[in-house]
């Protein structure tokens, strides 16, 4: 497939995009700063979360799946964590991408759970966002969506295990999290779902065929 990566250069989308091509797509790479990204089989694209969604159509054109995975780190929370990932949304719909796939935060449709989990306590302006955003994928769009909500990331090695519908928060390595993004892609029984994961016992292919 023809694959677009939105935050391709964040440490989730680097590391999504080597594992697409992988397994035999051709990414367009896109980021504020995407020069780092080119490769065999990789696009980079110059994006901008600010653009109007309408602005945003041209890019995506011909793609046949949308990733959002960019993160702020705070610093852009209502343009690009939020609206941002909205615009793209619409984006899809108007252009007649159906496959859409999104990472988030775990807990962030729980927002009661926020000040029970310590580390989620620290990042409620973050789930604000991602709440925002999370439902109206789930609420205002006819998009085959799948929600990956990851807890606290990490630097640590894959271990290509994970635990699905997790009682609390926990960590996910990096690399792990990019497998689940892009090992959901042809699966249709994650289509219009919400996976909540951190790190377990399950090996990754097992563990998404439950979803």
């Amino acid at each position: 497939m023809k694959v677009f990566v939105a935050g391709a250069s964040g440490r989730v989308g680097a590391q999504l995009v080597k594992d697409l091509v992988a397994q035999g797509h051709e990414v367009v790479a896109a980021s504020r700063h995407p020069e780092a990204l080119a490769a065999d089989h990789v696009q980079p694209l110059v994006f901008d979360f600010h653009k109007e969604a309408s602005q945003m159509e041209a890019d995506i054109a011909g793609c046949d799946v949308v990733y959002f995975v960019a993160g702020s780190r705070g610093k852009d929370l209502l343009q690009t964590d939020a609206f941002g990932a909205v615009k793209l949304m619409q984006a899809c719909e108007a252009v007649g991408i159906k496959r859409y796939i999104m990472l988030s935060s775990l807990f962030t449709l729980e927002p009661e759970r926020w000040a029970q989990e310590p580390g989620l306590a620290e990042i409620t302006d973050y789930n604000i966002a991602k709440m925002f955003a999370d439902e109206w994928l789930i609420h205002n769009t006819t998009l085959d969506y799948t929600i990956v909500q990851a807890s606290l990331l990490t630097e640590e090695a894959p271990t290509g295990k994970i635990s699905i519908s997790p009682q609390h928060e926990a960590h996910n390595p990096i690399p792990d999290v990019a497998q689940v993004l892009a090992d959901v892609l042809p699966l249709k029984n994650t289509y219009g779902k919400v996976i909540m994961m951190t790190s377990g016992d399950t090996p990754i292919e097992e563990a998404l065929a439950t979803v």
